[in-house]
C-alpha cells in the first residue's frame, strides 16, 4: 500500500498552478503577436475578437490565479472554465504558426537585427 497518497490540495498545487502559468505564457505571446503584427490571412475584425478574447482569458486566468493564491492552492477551477482556455490557445498556435510560415517564406525588409 502507498503510504504517502498526496492529498487533493497537494495534486491542485503541483498540477493547477503550473497549467495557469502555461496559459498566461501562451495568452501573453498570442496577445503580443496579435497587438504588433498584421496577420494577412484574418480579416480585421477577426484579428480584433481574437485579440479581445485573449484579453478576457488572460483576466480569468488572473482572477483564478489570484483565488488559488488567496486559498492557499484551497480553490480549484472547474474544467468547463479550462477547456475553452485549451481551445482558445490551440486557436492562437494555429495562428501563430501560419503566420510564421507565412514570415519565413515571404521576403521581408526587416533586418537580422531582431
Amino acid at each position: 500500500m502507498p503510504q504517502s497518497q498526496p492529498s487533493e490540495q497537494e495534486l491542485l498545487k503541483t498540477l493547477l498552478q503550473p497549467l495557469l502559468e502555461d496559459f498566461q505564457y501562451w495568452f501573453s505571446r498570442s496577445r503580443s503577436l496579435l497587438e504588433t503584427e498584421d496577420i494577412t490571412f484574418l480579416s480585421e475584425e477577426q484579428q480584433s475578437d481574437l485579440l479581445s478574447r485573449v484579453k478576457t482569458a488572460q483576466q480569468e486566468v488572473s482572477t483564478a490565479q489570484m483565488m488559488f493564491q488567496a486559498t492557499n492552492g484551497q480553490v480549484g477551477v472547474e474544467t468547463s472554465t479550462l477547456v475553452p482556455w485549451h481551445r482558445l490557445v490551440s486557436e492562437c498556435w494555429q495562428v501563430g504558426m501560419r503566420w510564421r510560415t507565412m514570415a519565413s517564406t515571404t521576403p521581408s525588409s526587416e533586418g537580422s537585427d531582431n
